[in-house]
């Protein structure tokens, strides 16, 4: 089976927490949105969080209207975000945990512990046309459960070896590197689009990109704190040449497979 081309999905988030730090208008994540396709991402990733504390209802709805690259719908598994995404009719929701209190999303979802409760959700959104996606950690179980589930993609939570690795935690960025490693093998295995995403920079993206197996990176925080100092056009820019530097190492197994 042919390995997939590498994908980057740009999050708008905190341009709209940026925006909302003055209630005004200023900057929209749509515009943003826009400059980040035009420099090259493949497509829009944004969290209609319950509290609304960046991304609005007339964000997702612009941005649906708006961009003309996939719009990936990040909720939580809520009557609220199912009757809005049903009604936004996004490219791709992905089911992500919320806690009312977290800073941001703090781990995977557990698709073990609440797979009666996520299969109706699934089923709605896939009768709809939308794609589901399950935001988890790099588990056997979850894995294995998500394929169970029948969403036809994983997005792995790279976090806790990002972490690691800006911590300078050799040992522990190591051990989860082989998690993330051997769980991108095991979803695709069982018949899974593996996506990943978290805390990931220029360095750990042009590392996950070597994996042969991972078809998206979704990244942003990184991204709109480096647009700062670089403008956003110009980080996503290197972001995609970083991306792409660990896609065609040598030695990569993607890059030996497309040459076969």
């Amino acid at each position: 089976m042919p390995h997939p081309p590498l994908r980057l999905g740009v999050n708008v988030d905190h341009v709209a927490t940026l925006r909302n730090a003055r209630t005004g208008r200023n900057p929209d994540p749509v515009r943003a949105a826009l400059v980040a396709i035009e420099a090259g991402a493949d497509g829009i990733t944004a969290h209609l969080r319950e509290d609304r504390r960046h991304i609005r209802d007339q964000d997702m709805a612009r941005l649906k209207a708006e961009i003309s690259k996939p719009l990936n719908f990040e909720m939580a598994a809520t009557e609220e975000m199912l009757h809005i995404a049903l009604a936004t009719k996004p490219h791709a929701v992905c089911l992500v945990p919320e806690r009312r209190e977290e800073l941001t999303t703090e781990g995977g979802l557990d698709a073990v512990g609440q797979h009666n409760a996520l299969a109706p959700f699934i089923s709605r959104l896939s009768d709809a046309g939308v794609r589901v996606s399950l935001f988890i950690a790099a588990d056997p179980a979850q894995i294995e459960m998500s394929a169970k589930l029948r969403a036809p993609v994983i997005e792995i939570h790279t976090g806790a070896w990002c972490d690691a690795v800006v911590d300078g935690q050799a040992a522990r960025a190591e051990s989860e590197w082989q998690r993330i490693v051997a769980g991108a093998r095991l979803a695709r295995s069982a018949g899974l689009e593996v996506h990943a995403g978290h805390g990931l920079d220029y360095v750990t993206a042009e590392k996950i990109a070597s994996l042969p197996e991972i078809a998206e990176l979704n990244i942003g925080y990184y991204l709109i704190g480096e647009a700062l100092f670089t403008g956003l056009g110009e980080t996503v820019r290197a972001m995609r040449a970083a991306m792409d530097r660990g896609r065609n190492s040598p030695g990569n197994p993607a890059r030996q497979a497309s040459r076969a």
